[in-house]
């Protein structure tokens, strides 16, 4: 899923959700919302998160 695909990248990487939320230019409470599966990414965003961490959508979302 991908709340797991992402808070294991963002680890794997030593990474917080301050500083992904600063790359992706969002609240970290948005990553938070993201990795607790309160909300999703919208599509643009989804692709930017791919982008950044060298992962397909069907990676992420699987």
């Amino acid at each position: 899923m991908f709340a797991e695909n992402l808070k294991a990248l963002r680890q794997a990487r030593d990474m917080t959700q301050s500083q992904l939320a600063l790359k992706l230019g969002v609240d970290q409470r948005t990553v938070s919302a993201w990795e607790h599966r309160v909300c999703q990414p919208d599509y643009d965003m989804l692709a930017r998160i791919c982008d950044l961490f060298g992962e397909s959508f069907d990676g992420m979302l699987t």
